[in-house]
């Protein structure tokens, strides 16, 4: 039996208002410097209500439209991971005082306000459950812990993929699998509504929801499918460990890094890598120091640095480091590959370098994607 229900388009407020009064700070998606990114949403008037996005290798653009829909896009350069594994956050701080006792205090019990996100998609719940797996059941990282239990999530269902997903390629998407709270297929005159945890079964009664007829169901189910089948771009199929580790001597990681920049934003805009790095902040006076961790990528020529040298000097070497862990290694310690198919890292490189295209040519698949454009 169907468990969804409708709310008119005109009623969003009331999950917004709904939030906010159970004590959530709410983000949305809203136009920002170009970009759609999750930001503070206060009313439905701040959505980006007719916008669509335009992807391609090294380009994103926003076109405007008459339509009523608010989430008729894939998605942005911001996914998830900025509102549980910070960008630079404090780990813990020390200090000394007069007669030179020495103090620590973890900063993760620092208390923070309960967010919730309206407009989460597939491939960022998907990259959220691997970094659960890293975060809470490898490394039991308290940081993370604490973000990630007081975050709501209001997902949508994807109805308007970009050239650049391959979500369905990577079975996380389009449609939400799991992991929401509540989920959202969006139609013309409003939203079918389900719920995907007891938080999320606590908030439907508060809403003006009406029965779903089977005809909005079928129409909303059409466009997730439709959506899969607009997706040209795949990743070649199984876990690539032995088959990528195989050719770790291809011409091809040549190829590539004559074009990389190692700038770093394939790894920045990516949901699911997690590098990062660390280091103190001593204080002038020399009686505290806080201890910091920032986001850092396997692009980054200190990144592989260990004891007086570089262990991976050249850009692509990087590559390749990045390329076999994110499609091979991670079956190894996850059970999976640690790409979610969002295709932001095609998008958001300078030079349009294509994780699947790279893939296909290195593991031998005469269809590449790339060459299709």
């Amino acid at each position: 039996m169907d468990k969804r229900n409708f709310l008119a388009r005109n009623a969003l407020q009331v999950l917004i208002d709904e939030l906010s009064s159970a004590g959530y700070r709410v983000l949305g998606p809203r136009l920002v410097d170009g970009a759609i990114q999750f930001v503070e949403l206060e009313t439905v008037s701040q959505l980006p209500t007719g916008t669509h996005d335009q992807q391609s290798p090294g380009r994103y653009r926003l076109t405007a439209s008459d339509s009523p829909r608010c989430f008729a896009w894939a998605n942005g350069p911001q996914g998830l991971k900025p509102l549980t594994f910070s960008a630079d956050e404090i780990l813990w701080r020390a200090g000394r005082n007069a007669s030179g006792t020495v103090s620590f205090q973890d900063a993760h019990a620092e208390a923070s306000q309960a967010v919730a996100v309206l407009g989460a998609r597939a491939c960022d719940l998907a990259a959220l459950r691997l970094h659960d797996q890293h975060f809470l059941e490898r490394v039991e990282d308290p940081c993370y812990a604490t973000r990630r239990k007081d975050l709501f999530l209001v997902a949508v269902h994807c109805s308007h993929p970009a050239d650049t997903c391959f979500c369905s390629s990577t079975g996380d998407g389009p449609g939400c699998n799991d992991g929401y709270d509540l989920v959202l297929n969006e139609l013309d005159d409003g939203y079918l509504v389900a719920a995907g945890s007891a938080r999320g079964e606590a908030i439907l009664p508060r809403l003006p929801l009406q029965p779903a007829t089977q005809t909005q169901c079928d129409i909303a189910d059409a466009e997730v499918a439709a959506a899969a089948e607009r997706q040209h771009r795949t990743l070649p199929a199984g876990p690539l460990y032995e088959t990528l580790f195989a050719r770790l001597d291809h011409p091809r990681w040549q190829t590539v890094a004559e074009r990389c920049l190692s700038c770093g934003n394939c790894t920045s805009v990516c949901p699911s890598c997690f590098c990062h790095s660390e280091h103190d902040e001593p204080m002038l006076g020399g009686t505290k120091t806080e201890h910091h961790r920032v986001w850092d990528s396997c692009f980054s020529e200190g990144h592989s640095y260990l004891h007086g040298f570089v262990i991976r000097p050249e850009t692509g070497q990087r590559y390749r480091q990045w390329l076999t862990h994110k499609l091979g290694s991670w079956h190894q310690q996850y059970g999976r590959s640690g790409c979610v198919g969002c295709g932001r890292c095609i998008t958001w490189c300078p030079v349009g370098i294509d994780i699947t295209e790279e893939a296909h040519a290195i593991c031998g698949d005469a269809q590449a994607p790339g060459e299709q454009r």
